[in-house]
């Protein structure tokens, strides 16, 4: 079964908002079977309305479109949808007495104008689909097998829809085959090269399971995705596939999206042992620090995080030798292993994570090639440390540190778990 979505208005065009309403329905619809083949954005103009749905019409089972459905002039979904249905405007009453009590409700000092009531008039063909967070309704409507529902763009309204309405009726009115994602993650391997190790792997793959790479700064997500009738069969051979993997690139893989994050692993060993873990950053930032705090429970292992970014601050929050840097620079490994040993000691950690180098695009305090970054890991058992060029642009240096400094903080732990 094939969907299609359209979203209606000038602000996602003009980039004033992001188009998060997309992302939630192709979820929404790939969790039941319905396969998304693609995602129109056009504005709140008539004739482009009407090319989109004829456009759709062509390809798709069923449309789902979001916005132009508000009380104001510029909001002209449903009339046009009445021109593409030869259909007219009606008023619903069920949809009027919700307005006026919203209205009643909510509104006490706006009192209800013709405007408003005018959300009440629908396609006398649609089927009407209860919005109980606002007032415009959902409207279900047939043409040539297609099916086209129309949403109310505003994000809150729409899930509402979704998940009471349009979700339970596709999945009452047609049969769809069975979809299913596993999503192996890895770190610290590019893409290319990980297709070169599991090349015979991956031709391997029978037709009905397809490899996708999602390659991003320092990590790349394989995801399998397994698609036919029978539910069982495709759900074991999804999951059997995935574990061939592990012997050919087990070293990198840190784990399965959805089950357990990098950090969450981290995590996991460090509170297994009684163990803490701290930071010290200055190229990165703090977005160590805001990763790890971004996930619930971490209060109990993470000690905190200290964003020495200025050459003084590592000297005077974390102890780091001023001789030290005039003799090896602040980018280098002696210094962040300083940082790391020093991080440790001001929050009497186990473990620490440190990070400096010189993210561009200027070289600041340091003559080491821009790109330049040097992480350093303080353990029970000693600190190491590794140098790394990422390359350019800043965003890409600060974002790859990141994901290595995780990656080689889980080896280490794992490493003095043994």
């Amino acid at each position: 079964m094939i969907a299609e979505i359209i979203t209606i208005g000038d602000e996602i065009l003009i980039g004033q908002i992001v188009d998060t309403n997309s992302v939630f329905i192709s979820k929404a619809l790939n969790e039941i079977g319905v396969s998304v083949h693609q995602i129109t954005s056009i504005q709140d103009d008539k004739v482009h309305i009407l090319e989109a749905l004829e456009a759709a019409k062509q390809k798709a089972d069923v449309v789902l479109i979001t916005g132009g459905l508000g009380p104001t002039k510029d909001d002209i979904t449903k009339h046009t949808l009445c021109e593409y249905f030869d259909d007219q405007l009606i008023q619903n009453n069920e949809v009027l007495a919700h307005v006026e009590e919203l209205f009643r409700k909510f509104a006490t000092t706006s009192p209800i104008s013709n405007m408003n009531r005018m959300q009440a008039l629908v396609p006398s063909k649609a089927q009407i689909l209860h919005n109980e967070f606002g007032t415009a309704p959902g409207m279900w409507l047939e043409k040539d097998n297609t099916v086209f529902v129309s949403m109310p763009g505003v994000p809150y309204e729409m899930r509402g829809l979704m998940t009471n309405h349009i979700i339970p009726k596709l999945q009452e009115e047609f049969e769809r085959p069975f979809i299913y994602h596993k999503t192996i993650l890895t770190y610290g391997m590019g893409e290319s090269s990980i297709a070169m190790k599991i090349e015979d792997w991956e031709n391997n793959l029978p037709d009905f399971i397809k490899l996708a790479y999602l390659p991003n700064v320092g990590k790349v997500r394989l995801r399998l995705t397994g698609k036919g009738n029978d539910k069982k069969e495709i759900t074991e051979a999804v999951d059997s596939y995935a574990e061939k993997l592990y012997p050919i690139i087990g070293d990198i893989i840190n784990g399965v999206e959805g089950e357990s994050s990098i950090i969450t692993q981290i995590g996991d060993l460090l509170k297994d042992k009684g163990h803490t873990l701290a930071a010290a950053e200055s190229c990165t930032g703090g977005r160590i620090a805001a990763q790890i705090t971004a996930e619930s429970g971490v209060s109990a292992f993470f000690k905190g995080s200290a964003v020495t970014y200025a050459l003084q601050s590592k000297v005077d929050i974390l102890g780091v030798p001023k001789e030290l840097i005039d003799k090896h620079s602040v980018v280098s490994a002696e210094v962040v292993e300083a940082m790391a040993k020093g991080a440790a000691e001001v929050y009497h950690a186990d473990y620490a994570m440190a990070t400096t180098g010189n993210a561009g695009p200027s070289k600041g305090n340091s003559d080491v090639e821009v790109g330049t970054v040097f992480i350093g890991i303080a353990t029970p058992n000693g600190i190491i440390s590794q140098g790394f060029n990422f390359g350019q642009p800043r965003e890409k240096v600060v974002n790859k540190a990141v994901a290595k400094a995780f990656q080689m903080l889980l080896e280490e732990i794992l490493k003095n778990s043994k």
